[in-house]
């Protein structure tokens, strides 16, 4: 995660659509885009101590 644990939760706070890759808002129950209702929550990231991937 990033330097500002505020700022993360809002950005890990969205559905993202299994069809299209959209982003929705957390209360969405079909995608914005394509109306595909399959949707998942945004995956965090997590930081390596040893700074590699």
């Amino acid at each position: 995660m990033g330097k500002f644990p505020v700022a993360d939760k809002a950005l890990t706070n969205v559905l993202i659509c299994k069809k299209c890759k959209a982003r929705n808002p957390k209360s969405a129950k079909i995608c914005r885009k394509c109306m595909y209702p399959n949707l998942r929550v945004k995956k965090a990231r997590k930081k390596d101590a040893k700074g590699g991937k």
